[in-house]
């Protein structure tokens, strides 16, 4: 089943409304044993037989690291004014503490000037999910003591590039990290906790917060999160149904919303299994942020858990064990993406509504960090039609009081994704993998025209 774009121009966003495209260091630099880089979890990761679908690895991906002026042309020509790229920590701090690596800082360095040159708005993470593997043997994001270390490198990337870089990102997802990489091991660093995960959790919000603190003391003022997010849907009004989906909003949703935004844990039996002074950590994690980021892909339907479930029981693709006390099931009457995720625009509208009602005073103004689906083909007319419909389910919010000030697709290009490998593809740009050749598809033109349009208004 597939849709077809509006064929009316988009409503009008505010002339000051940043557009942007969003990727990761680990999905597209490629030259993971150059310039002093350190091995990263997902090197490790990625080396096990059967832990990438299709066998691939990261270590060549889109090879940005040394064509990175390409897609600095590339965006340039897209016509975005921000551009959100992560920096790896490994390639910074190899060991990820101790001795700072001069030349991974040197490439972060061109590539903000290039960014710059071109007029693009260049928008560092400091993490997404490429833990150095140095840290990650001696239990990564379970110890405390990589919070500590996080925040040592962030000061390391900041006092290089706080000169130029007005816009920071923390974290990228870390609920997807502590589920995915922790609790259910189908990523790096694949194990396999359940709820033993939790740590992971806390120590990453903990060096959510004592980064800001390190960015704060360098002279940042605009500095934000990127969480994933997504409306939680009862399978039905039974109270086992409704209680199922309401322990899984809690647990991918508000544990990692609720203590950066409201200084406190949702469920008070979640908060004493975790370790520490947690009281005094809230107070580093809430500090106020200038904006909060939420990637937004779908929402979820969840019941109780049952033998033989109406759908699959996975969380993004990804099979759940029997003994988690929920269970998603098959969003219906809606086209889905190659990846088999339900595109419902209307649920974005309805996030941002959830979160204006939960979060009150205490939400700042929002960006949407990332959007996107993955599809096949140059010509791409469902991804446009997803943007489409997106961005008016966007528009839709603000006009009903949602401050957003910008939004990011995901992605700029093909890239390496995660568990999947190479088989999905969710660019604007298509990547040969072959060749590393880059062709724009149809969605790059779609919102090059679009963006021309918003800026003639």
């Amino acid at each position: 089943m597939t849709t077809e774009p509006a064929s009316s121009p988009l409503p009008r966003f505010p002339r000051d409304f940043l557009w942007g495209v969003s990727t990761s260091a680990a999905q597209i630099e490629g030259a993971v044993d150059e310039g002093g880089r350190g091995r990263s979890a997902w090197d490790e990761f990625t080396a096990r037989a059967g832990r990438i679908k299709d066998g691939s690895d990261a270590r060549v991906t889109t090879d940005h690291y040394h064509r990175y002026r390409e897609d600095v042309a590339l965006l340039q020509e897209l016509g975005v004014g921000a551009y959100r790229f992560s920096v790896a920590w490994p390639r910074v701090v190899p060991d990820g503490s101790g001795r700072v690596n001069g030349a991974g800082l040197e490439f972060y360095d061109q590539l903000v000037d290039a960014l710059l040159a071109a007029g693009v708005t260049p928008v560092p993470t400091l993490f997404h999910w490429d833990t150095p593997q140095a840290l990650e043997a001696g239990g990564g994001w379970l110890l405390r003591e990589t919070a500590e270390h996080f925040a040592a490198y962030a000061d390391a990337v900041a006092a290089r590039l706080g000169d130029r870089v007005e816009r920071w990102i923390t974290l990228n997802e870390p609920a997807e990290l502590t589920l995915l990489g922790y609790g259910l091991g189908q990523h790096a660093p694949g194990r396999t906790l359940l709820f033993d995960a939790l740590p992971a959790a806390h120590h990453q919000l903990l060096g959510h917060g004592l980064a800001v603190q390190a960015l704060r003391a360098r002279g940042a003022t605009s500095i934000g999160i990127a969480n994933s997010h997504g409306p939680t849907w009862a399978a039905s009004e039974s109270a086992a149904d409704t209680e199922a989906a309401d322990f899984y909003d809690l647990l991918l949703n508000r544990l990692f919303a609720d203590p950066i935004l409201l200084g406190r844990y949702p469920d008070e039996g979640l908060a004493a299994m975790l370790p520490g002074p947690v009281a005094d950590d809230l107070k580093i994690i809430s500090q106020p942020l200038d904006w909060y980021g939420i990637n937004y892909y779908q929402p979820t339907l969840v019941g109780a858990p049952v033998a033989d479930p109406a759908g699959p029981a996975d969380f993004a693709g990804i099979a759940l064990p029997p003994e988690l006390p929920f269970s998603p099931r098959e969003i219906e009457g809606y086209p889905q993406t190659d990846f088999g995720w339900p595109v419902v625009p209307h649920a974005l509208t309805e996030l941002l509504g959830s979160f204006r009602e939960r979060y009150g005073a205490s939400l700042p103004p929002v960006m949407i960090t990332e959007n996107g689906c993955s599809y096949e083909g140059i010509e791409d007319t469902d991804r446009i039609a997803f943007l489409d419909g997106h961005l008016r389910a966007l528009h839709d919010a603000m006009d009903a009081g949602a401050d957003v000030r910008g939004y990011f697709v995901w992605s700029l290009m093909d890239n390496f994704e995660w568990a999947e490998g190479y088989a999905r593809r969710f660019g604007l740009v298509h990547i040969d993998y072959a060749t590393l050749a880059r062709t724009p598809k149809a969605s790059f033109h779609w919102l090059r025209d679009a963006l021309r349009h918003q800026a003639q208004g």
